[in-house]
């Protein structure tokens, strides 16, 4: 059986990766409490522990504003981790799967970002996810190979986590009649479930690479690739989809309005890209059905977060 070490198992995407990656193997999911990603040795320390034969990397300091001033440690979890985690991969020789972002990207473009497209980060976020990119690589062109998949993905939200849009805007919706959201940035939504589905066929694939007719030589898969729901849309559409769709659902909720503002008109210590739509062609051709457009995502993790949360109670009650 194969052994995975999942490190990052407490955030969004690792909650939902301990659901999927069974399929695969036995899973050692490990959180900050046992692996301090700001200690290289403890990485170490913990990947020889377990002796994987698969790392996958979850974990990550997503705090975007807080980044601006809190560099070293954006660097350290974002940019050095990765690298050690890359080091000891092909130390022992086995799969490293890492999750990256779409603030790699400016957002200048009107077109998906494709995975080999410039990068060029406006913030301290964006740069210490790409140095993690940039460190893995390295590790990877150093000699000798290993499997490795960077994904980017885009506006995660999940069941689990507590300050993801989706949770802060039903928060939001029952404790005002008013939320004023930003509209001039678009990007897709991206459910946490619909992620680990497909890090994990990826790590099949990496695992199992495709027999190939006549000897050829097999398909190199190591590389960055684009993950999200389909479709495109902004903060605000978002915004009001969630509510649409929650008031359809029976949630609790006291809102009349959503407004839509600028940019300009919300200031934020760090910098956002105004367009985070990323071109997913490459990873779905290595996935078994079609990548769900994202309402469709957003509606099955409304559904099962009411169940969750109101249905239990109800029960309870009773």
């Amino acid at each position: 059986m194969t052994r995975i070490l999942l490190i990052g198992q407490d955030g969004q995407v690792g909650q939902e990766l301990l659901k999927t990656l069974p399929a695969l193997g036995s899973v050692r999911g490990v959180g900050r409490q046992i692996i301090d990603l700001t200690q290289p040795e403890q990485i170490r320390q913990g990947i020889r522990d377990c002796q994987p034969q698969l790392i996958v990397n979850a974990a990550a300091y997503t705090a975007v504003d807080r980044a601006e001033t809190e560099i070293a440690m954006a660097n350290a979890v974002n940019a050095d981790a990765p690298t050690v985690m890359a080091e000891e991969a092909q130390r022992l020789g086995v799969p490293l799967i890492h999750i990256s972002t779409d603030y790699v990207f400016d957002g200048s473009k009107n077109t998906p970002y494709r995975e080999l497209d410039e990068t060029n980060p406006l913030s301290v976020y964006g740069q210490s996810k790409l140095a993690g990119e940039l460190g893995i690589q390295q590790v990877h062109a150093s000699g000798p190979e290993f499997p490795y998949a960077i994904v980017r993905t885009a506006w995660v939200y999940g069941t689990s986590g507590k300050g993801n849009f989706v949770k802060t805007m039903l928060r939001l919706g029952a404790e005002r009649e008013e939320v004023r959201v930003v509209a001039d940035q678009v990007g897709t939504p991206t459910w946490s479930t619909e992620i680990a589905k497909a890090m994990t066929h990826l790590a099949r694939a990496l695992l199992l690479p495709p027999e190939m007719p006549n000897g050829a030589e097999k398909p190199t898969l190591s590389g960055i690739y684009h993950f999200t729901n389909s479709g495109v849309t902004s903060w605000y559409d978002f915004a009001v989809a969630i509510f649409e769709e929650a008031q359809a659902l029976g949630f609790p909720l006291k809102l009349q309005r959503v407004v839509p503002i600028t940019t300009a008109e919300y200031p934020t210590p760090a910098q956002r890209p105004a367009y985070s739509v990323l071109a997913t062609q490459k990873i779905q051709s290595l996935l078994p059905a079609p990548i769900p457009q994202w309402r469709q995502s957003l509606r099955l993790m409304l559904t099962e977060l009411y169940s969750s949360t109101y249905e239990s109670t109800h029960s309870l009650r009773r």
